[in-house]
This record gives structure tokens, sequence and C-alpha cells, in this order.
């Protein structure tokens, strides 16, 4: 499990660098991660990580996430290049309590992934395949929790395998679980025991990939 507050002395270290070695404030930290700095203060204490301007702010700078969650150093990343993958991370959408369709057509940001993580997602030759997106909202707790990012196989679209799938329906995209009745029906069932089983005609339902893991915000 990663800790924000381990992560802030590397982020105050890049900062200060640009500032000219002067003394780096969690308020600096905020501006630099474009985060209103009450938030940053209340992420900080519960120790949720801001994932998505965590990578705008090392893409920016070109620096490798890995060494920033893993204190990996970049000369033994690249020894290894061949071991890592990319997958695409749709930082603008947002999966559980609706908002709109999925589009492939939408700008993206990459996530490095490590050896460990590629074997959690199916290994290697999946990579191509998946693509990662937000979680918004409860309704999916205690398996995804508002913030997550989960990563989703475009290729796994078979919701009578069971698990956990991202749909885009007229009412928006979920990530639920699903549950097809013979009259055509889909039940998009949530984790969260407060929410009730909400009902759609499968024909209007796109299956945009099976959920394979999750990273989590807090």
């Amino acid at each position: 499990m990663f800790d924000f507050k381990e992560m802030l002395p590397k982020i105050k270290d890049v900062i200060s660098a640009e500032l000219g070695d002067k003394k780096v404030f969690d308020k600096d930290v905020a501006d630099a991660l474009g985060i209103n700095q009450l938030t940053f203060a209340t992420m900080k204490n519960r120790g949720k990580i801001p994932y998505e301007e965590i990578l705008n702010f090392c893409a920016q700078r070109r620096i490798s996430i890995n060494w920033l969650f893993y204190d990996q150093a970049t000369k033994s990343l690249e020894a290894q290049t061949e071991k890592y993958a990319n997958v695409r991370y749709f930082g603008d959408v947002y999966a559980s309590a609706g908002g709109g369709a999925f589009n492939y057509d939408m700008e993206h940001d990459n996530i490095s992934l490590d050896p460990h993580m590629i074997m959690m997602l199916g290994g290697m030759r999946e990579m191509k395949n998946i693509d990662s997106i937000n979680v918004l909202g409860d309704s999916m707790e205690p398996t995804f929790r508002d913030g997550d990012i989960i990563f989703m196989n475009r290729t796994l679209d078979d919701i009578r395998k069971g698990g956990v799938f991202v749909v885009s329906t007229p009412t928006g995209l979920f990530v639920k679980r699903l549950s097809l009745k013979s009259d055509g029906t889909l039940d998009l069932i949530s984790d969260n025991r407060q929410y009730g089983v909400e009902s759609v005609d499968f024909a209007s339902v796109q299956v945009v990939g099976k959920v394979v893991g999750s990273m989590s915000g807090m």
C-alpha cells in the first residue's frame, strides 16, 4: 500500500530544484499538483493519493513514476525497460455513478506498470488490450472506492463468466456486476448494499470491458 506522506519529500525535492533550492511547503506541492490547498491537506491527512495529478506532475517533468512510488533508480529501470509496459489512462473518464459514454478518441496519459502489476493484469500479452479509468462514488465499496483507478480488458466482454464490468448505458458509464435475465433485461448490481439493483435493456448497453485490477487511492 502506498503512503502519500512518504512521497511528499521526493515531490518537494523536485519542486525545490525548480525554485532554486528554496524550502518547499505543502502549499507549494498543492500548487504544483494543481490541487486546492484545503483539499490537499485533507488528502494528506487521510493518506489518499491524487494519482491523476501525480501522473501529470511526473509526465510534465519526465520523472519516472516508478521512482516516486517504488523508489526505483532511473538507471535500473532503463536496464529492464522490456519488463515494463504502458497502458492508456483516461483521466477525464469516470465510471460508477454515471456521467457519459466512453470514447477511445479522448485524450489520455500513460501509466507505466511494473512486472508484478503486469502479471496481476494477465501478463505482457494482455497489455495492448487494457485501458484505465477512474471510479466515481461509493456504489462498489468495498471492492472499489471513490478515486480508485481501475484497469479494464477490452477483449473480455462475456458477462456470463461473472466478474465486474464497465458498461456504457443510455444513462451513463458504470462499473458493476452484471446479471442478464431471460427477457433481455440486464441487472446492474452494486457491491455496496445501500444501493439497489438497476435494470436496463441489454440491447442498449455496450460492454466496454472487464475489470481485471485496480490501483487504490486510499
